[in-house]
């Protein structure tokens, strides 16, 4: 049987028909029995980098740094993790690809933007975008560029996840979910998790959004807030705190209420305060939901010792996230999120990387010798301390009654809601491109058709330039099939930027709005100003 026939089966498998049936693959459960195996096998895991990813720059004294995705790269190089991993080249998403959630006046404004433009008139209109002079979204040389790349690795992942090409698919890029349809929030301005879901929803009639990022992931819970296809739940910091929302009575609209699940804590949170409240959480979505996919944003400002973060997290405690939901054999997709110690966040990425591959136990605690190891001087160790003077504000009485609440909520929920029937659109690349792995022997040397590595995902700049003219000369439908019964046929033309699975998936922007609270501003008790923010100047030397 030829590799495409092979993949025409598997990909037959995630299909579904009315009533909700999915494959078994697709269905967000294991036996207890198969639970332990799953948690500790060695799972194929599908990396996604790109080697220009870590050289933008915000600028001086802001605090998100692209360079800690450099730090994590290298740590999984000096670890030795590069080799068990099928290594991709993520592809930049099209302006056609982002568009399928993003309005099309602000992906065209991020476009044409830059700072050597940004005086003239078309600049002026920044303000509307919440980007530039008194945002925390500045305007960056780059900026559209790097945000193409973020988002073409959670598509990228999506799609191997579509195809059942991988259990575990990793970009760290990605996870940027504070931007809105028609603007940047909290240094966010693409939002990839959307995209990556609704790509996801091709396949999967139901798909599981984790964040465990101390911020709350308001973008994605308001993209899909009256859509049962899309449950969310974010555990988050709650209070005078950005960005202000994820209060636990925030559950959902119309098709959508009870599908958006909020955590709210407090300061100091614990390993064992997590675990916790994350396991039975977790255990009752997946078996009242039944997701057919995970998708899981990571942001290590979470862990301690973060600059913008207020958690006492180890390591361990976070990566316990991550390890928990694949005892459940659901495929899953870890992006990245916030994080601004970058030392701290390679640590923590590489870790958790590990926990994808199950090998975390074969990890040193000395890290190896490598090309920024002076970045995790002086003790050069992998695990993050915790600070054993910060008082943990979450008691067991406070986290037992939000259990509590929550579990009630998912109690009440139709036991995995049903889709209807429809055909399954066409990927935005040809199947080709789900077959150049290849192992690697040195990453970081480009060859002379600009590859940045032997295993990226395009072969060659001029197969990657055919690809996007594919791409959009293509056929392209929504994401998903429309929520509401009776609403299976889907828009297909690409010339059609309102496409109608899309918006009978996504929530228009008037009815969460109105129910959501004002801003808080970025980070806690600070103005949102970049310039104005405490970073250290330490990495912005080493950068530049």
């Amino acid at each position: 049987m030829s590799s495409s026939s092979r993949r025409r089966n598997r990909s037959s498998k995630a299909r579904w028909g009315a009533g909700g049936a999915a494959s078994a693959s697709a269905s967000g459960r294991t036996n207890a029995s198969e639970g332990d195996t799953v948690a500790h096998r060695k799972s194929r895991v599908a990396y996604f980098y790109n080697h220009d990813i870590g050289n933008y720059y915000y600028g001086p004294g802001h605090p998100m740094k692209p360079h800690r995705l450099r730090l994590t790269h290298d740590l999984l190089l000096s670890y030795n993790l590069y080799p068990k991993l099928e290594v991709y080249r993520q592809h930049e998403a099209t302006q056609e690809e982002i568009e399928r959630f993003h309005a099309h006046e602000y992906i065209d404004f991020l476009r044409k933007i830059s700072p050597s433009t940004v005086e003239n008139a078309y600049a002026k209109r920044y303000d509307g975008f919440n980007v530039g002079p008194g945002s925390d979204c500045p305007i960056f040389d780059g900026l559209y560029e790097f945000m193409t790349l973020c988002a073409g690795g959670s598509i990228d992942a999506a799609m191997k996840v579509n195809h059942g090409e991988a259990d575990v698919c990793v970009n760290w890029s990605g996870g940027l979910h504070h931007a809105k349809k028609g603007e940047a929030s909290g240094f966010c301005y693409v939002n990839d998790i959307v995209l990556c879901i609704l790509e996801l929803l091709k396949y999967h009639p139901r798909v599981l959004y984790i964040d465990i990022d101390i911020h709350h992931g308001d973008g994605v819970e308001e993209a899909f807030y009256t859509t049962n296809r899309v449950m969310t739940a974010s555990f988050h910091k709650y209070g005078d705190f950005f960005p202000g929302s994820g209060d636990f009575r925030d559950t959902g609209h119309g098709e959508g209420l009870g599908y958006s699940v909020n955590f709210p804590l407090k300061d100091g949170l614990t390993d064992d305060s997590f675990r916790r409240i994350f396991k039975p959480v977790i255990a009752k979505i997946m078996e009242r939901y039944r997701p057919g996919a995970v998708v899981m944003c990571c942001g290590a400002d979470s862990i301690a010792g973060d600059r913008l973060g207020c958690w006492n997290l180890s390591l361990e405690g976070h990566g316990h996230a991550i390890d928990y939901v694949k005892t459940f054999g659901v495929p899953v997709i870890l992006l990245g999120g916030g994080g601004y110690t970058p030392r701290n966040v390679a640590r923590c990425w590489a870790y958790e990387t590990a926990i994808a591959l199950g090998v975390q136990n074969e990890m040193s605690d000395e890290i190896p010798t490598s090309e920024f190891q002076g970045y995790f001087g002086p003790d050069y160790r992998l695990a993050v301390p915790t600070d054993g003077n910060m008082t943990n504000a979450n008691s067991d009485a406070y986290l037992d009654k939000y259990t509590s609440v929550i579990l009630r909520q998912l109690n009440g929920l139709e036991h995995a809601p049903s889709v209807p029937f429809h055909s399954v659109p066409k990927d935005f690349f040809p199947s080709d491109h789900h077959d150049s792995v290849v192992e690697m022997a040195d990453p970081d040397v480009r060859g002379d058709e600009g590859r940045a590595h032997q295993a990226e995902f395009y072969g060659s700049e001029t197969r990657r330039g055919d690809a996007d003219a594919e791409r959009n000369n293509s056929t392209i439908d929504a994401a998903a099939a429309a929520a509401k019964e009776g609403e299976a046929e889907l828009a297909t033309t690409a010339d059609n930027k309102e496409l109608d699975g899309t918006k009978s998936i996504l929530s228009s922007d008037t009815s969460v709005k109105a129910k959501r609270k004002q801003k808080q501003s970025y980070p806690p008790g600070t103005e949102c100003a970049a310039g104005d923010m405490a970073v250290g100047a330490d990495d912005d030397a080493m950068e530049h």
